[in-house]
């Protein structure tokens, strides 16, 4: 009984949260949206007894939109949140499309004969699961994690390239022109600046 209503409430909180992401009017609220429903669904796969799945699909769909957050600020040179936008481009098209995919594959889903089991299911579903994901490629993990790490740092450093120095001089405690305390900022910006 626990595990249905967990379901149906994680269901929801998928759906209503993946709706969210094109109605909501920034790309930052789209992208926390978008993270809410991918946490949603891995908490539904957890509740299936899928721990494992469960966790890892949390764990990626949290990192990519953060990473994803990053890359805005970098390119967009702004706080997104702050920039109201459409999230729906060619919205009567679009529909269109979004429906025949679905009928599609709603189609194939329910037409389709689905395959017979072969073999025998292991005893430790989890540990097979990740054998076969993992086995041959942690190698590869192990070296996509630093090029990772490098990314975020190297993409927060573009993305503010100029620090406390280089904005006002390494003389940091002469007067401005005007008498002010403090220095003069050769690039002005920022809020009420």
């Amino acid at each position: 009984m626990i595990s249905a209503v967990l379901f149906w409430f994680f269901a929801a909180v998928a759906l209503s949260s993946a709706a969210a992401v094109f109605v909501v009017n920034s790309m930052a609220r789209a992208s926390y949206a978008l993270a809410a429903s991918f946490i949603a669904v891995g908490a539904i796969i957890i509740v299936l007894e899928l721990d494992y799945i469960g966790v890892i699909t949390i764990l990626m769909m949290v990192m990519e939109m953060a990473i994803m957050a990053v890359f805005m600020v970098m390119y967009m040179g702004m706080n997104p949140a702050l920039m109201p936008m459409d999230m729906t481009h060619n919205k009567h098209r679009s529909a269109i499309i979004a429906v025949a995919v679905f009928i599609v594959l709603a189609a194939g889903a329910l037409l389709i004969p689905w395959p017979e089991r072969m073999g025998t299911p292991p005893q430790d579903a989890t540990i097979s699961l990740g054998e076969s994901i993992m086995g041959s490629k942690m190698l590869v993990m192990l070296a996509i994690s630093p090029v990772l790490f490098a990314t975020i740092v190297a993409s927060l450093v573009l993305a503010n390239p100029r620090g406390r120095y280089d904005r006002r001089g390494d003389n940091l405690d002469r007067r401005g022109t005007d008498g002010r305390s403090e220095p003069e900022d050769p690039i002005r910006g920022g809020v009420g600046r």
